[in-house]
Formats: structure tokens, C-alpha cells, sequence
């Protein structure tokens, strides 16, 4: 069989959240607020992204506490660096992640990144948790002009690694994987063990993956139901 499985970072191959809170809360902890977040309650957002928990850290502070108008891209910067030197203190992959990529890779598939994360944390998380030689190609928030949810940065991450985009589909957790898969023409499954859980599915994914023992099944389906369109289009052609 030949296909690609591209793959979500924070959230779908890893539990990054306590880690990423961590970082946050150091950026608050430095300008004397304290830590605003917490790791367990505010998981979901960690899985936005570095500026969305600043964001909802600043939105909890006292009322009379003012920042400086740069705050936001000076804490974000500070925050790479808090994260960079902790990287993977609390972050563990989720259950059956490794043994799932073994039995894609078994099956001949191909198998990518594509993540919003800045590549270099990216490349790093990867290595420590003993998985980055799973995948063909990585694709960060910073490794093209765009990221997701624009298409181009899905597209990259599939023919980087070698595969083409009409044999591949996304494995993600959030609203932006599923509008990066819509906008890219391709089929998403969300995980339902993140932090909302099987509440997930209100996003409409394609299938909602309840584990990742389920994950070879649904690839070895999904890419043969495209190899059979491909070859009823090219007879229809012909």
C-alpha cells in the first residue's frame, strides 16, 4: 500500500500541554502575576498555541495591572526560550502512539508532520520522545511564508515526505486541522482523547479516532478508497 499519514504535533501525537502551560506561566511569573494558567483545566487552549495562553493569561490579570503595548511579542519570544529549556519534562506521547507507527510504516506508508509549532521545538520535541525518525518530513509554523490552516502548508508536508497529496489524509485535535484538511481537498480524523475528549467531534471531523490502535484500519480504508477513485477516474478518462 502506498499513502501518507500526516500527523498534528501538540495534542494529537503528544500530551505537550503541562509543558507548554509551564512556559506561559513563566512569562506571567517575570512580570510579578504569578501563574495565571492552569495545566490541567486550561489544556485545550495550550493546544492553541503560545499566543492564545498569553492571551488568556493577560485576560485573568487584576484590573489595575497595565502592560507595555509590546507585551504580547516580547512574552511570546520569552516564552520560546522557557519552553526550549524544559521542553519535555511532563510531555508524554499519548497510549499506543509508537506501535502505531510502526504498523503504518510496516504497511509501506509514508509518514509526515505538519504542526504549527516552530520547527526547531518541533525537531527537538520529536527527537526526545525517540520518534522523529518515524516521519519523512516536519513542516513547523515557520518553515514556509504560511502555516495552518492554509492549505500550502499541508501540501508541503505531504511531497516533502515523498507521498502525494490525492493518496493522504490528517490526523489532528483542533478546528484548525479540520479547516486545513477541508481546504486541502483531504480527509481528517481528530483524536477523542485530547482534553474535550470525545466532545471533539462537534467539529465534524471525517472520523474521530478513539485510540491509536484504531489508526492502521482506518489508513488501510481510507487509502484504498482513494486508490479506487483514482483508478475510476483514469478509466473514465481513458
Amino acid at each position: 500500500m502506498t499513502g501518507t499519514v500526516v500527523f498534528d504535533l501538540d495534542g494529537t501525537l503528544a500530551d505537550t500541554a503541562a509543558d507548554l502551560v509551564a512556559a506561559a506561566n513563566g512569562c506571567f511569573s517575570s512580570r510579578g502575576l504569578g501563574a495565571l494558567l492552569d495545566p490541567v483545566a486550561d489544556a485545550g487552549i495550550a493546544f492553541h498555541g503560545g499566543r492564545a495562553m498569553l492571551r488568556a493569561g493577560y485576560a485573568r490579570m487584576p484590573g489595575d495591572v497595565i502592560l507595555p503595548h509590546d507585551a504580547e511579542d516580547v512574552d511570546f519570544l520569552r516564552l520560546l526560550d522557557f519552553y526550549e529549556a524544559d521542553i519535555a519534562r511532563h510531555t508524554r506521547l499519548y497510549d499506543g502512539v509508537d506501535d502505531a507507527l510502526a504498523r503504518l510504516q510496516d504497511m509501506g506508508l509514508i509518514l509526515s508532520i505538519c504542526t504549527n509549532k516552530p520547527g526547531a521545538l518541533a525537531e527537538k520535541l520529536l527527537s526526545v520522545l525517540g520518534i522523529r525518525d518515524r516521519f519523512a518530513a516536519l513542516v513547523g509554523a515557520d518553515t514556509l511564508p504560511v502555516r495552518k490552516p492554509d492549505p500550502v502548508a499541508y501540501r508541503e508536508a505531504v511531497l516533502r515526505a515523498g507521498g502525494t497529496v490525492a493518496r493522504s489524509f490528517l490526523v489532528g485535535d483542533t478546528e484548525t486541522d479540520v479547516k486545513t484538511a477541508r481546504a486541502a481537498g483531504v480527509r481528517v480524523a481528530l483524536v477523542g482523547f485530547g482534553p474535550e475528549g470525545p466532545g471533539i467531534e462537534r467539529l465534524g471531523p471525517d472520523y474521530l479516532l478513539p485510540d491509536f490502535a484504531g489508526l492502521p484500519e482506518l489508513a488501510q480504508r481510507w487509502l484504498a478508497a482513494d486508490a479506487a477513485q483514482g483508478c475510476s477516474r483514469a478509466a473514465n478518462q481513458a
